[in-house]
């Protein structure tokens, strides 16, 4: 049940191009991550250029971007966490074009007793259900 948020340091991303990403970032989790689609959730959080700064300074040329996802700690090895990484950024390189030097793309593991959804924990789903991922 990951939590991703793109967020993404232009204001004229076409709803499609939005609806693409989503699209691209939820099947990387199923694929890389083994985390179930039915449960993933993906936001586009769509914020102003001048208000994404590096280095001070607004890039001029590029499109920020920060991709963060929230997963089950302890779910997925090194390999399918880094395999995750790559893809994720070449799949928004791909849709958004040229990306500045500081993109970044998070994944965030929290303890299964700080993390759920629908109001159980991750850790009483898995009680319930000891074959569920995440």
């Amino acid at each position: 049940m990951p939590f991703a948020r793109i967020t993404i340091a232009d204001m004229d991303v076409p709803s499609e191009v939005q609806a693409d990403l989503a699209a691209d970032i939820t099947g990387l989790l199923e694929r890389d991550l083994l985390k179930e689609p039915e449960v993933t959730v993906v936001q586009v959080n769509l914020t102003p250029a001048d208000r994404w700064f590096v280095q001070a300074v607004r890039p001029v040329e590029a499109t920020g971007v920060h991709l963060e996802v929230s997963i089950t700690l302890g779910t997925n090895t090194a390999q399918e966490k880094a395999a995750f990484i790559e893809h994720a950024y070449a799949a928004l390189a791909k849709r958004l074009g040229a990306l500045p030097g500081a993109a970044y793309v998070a994944l965030y593991e929290l303890d299964g007793e700080s993390y759920g959804y629908n109001g159980v924990t991750q850790l009483a789903r898995r009680r319930l259900d000891p074959a569920e991922k995440d």
